[in-house]
């Protein structure tokens, strides 16, 4: 994706995979909540919300594996 489809959203930290997502598209978030559990050199990390807001668009589905820098999860500030 290029950077204008990078803006508002979440990206990985690094390579891994999605354990599991917590939230969907229209779901009402605050900032620093949980948004998806990915697994990363044999440990959990979590990624969260970087501000208040609605999730517009989740990238990823569990199970799937990611790639540095590769976009998660868009929310759009309320």
């Amino acid at each position: 994706p290029d950077e204008a489809g990078r803006a508002g959203s979440t990206v990985a930290p690094m390579p891994g995979k999605v354990v599991r997502l917590l939230v969907a598209a229209g779901d009402t978030v605050t900032a620093g909540q949980p948004l998806l559990t990915i697994e990363a050199m044999k440990m959990e990390h979590q990624i969260v919300s970087p501000h208040a807001g609605v999730v517009a668009d989740v990238f990823v589905a569990a199970g799937q594996q990611l790639d540095h820098g590769q976009p998660l999860v868009k929310v759009d500030p309320t």
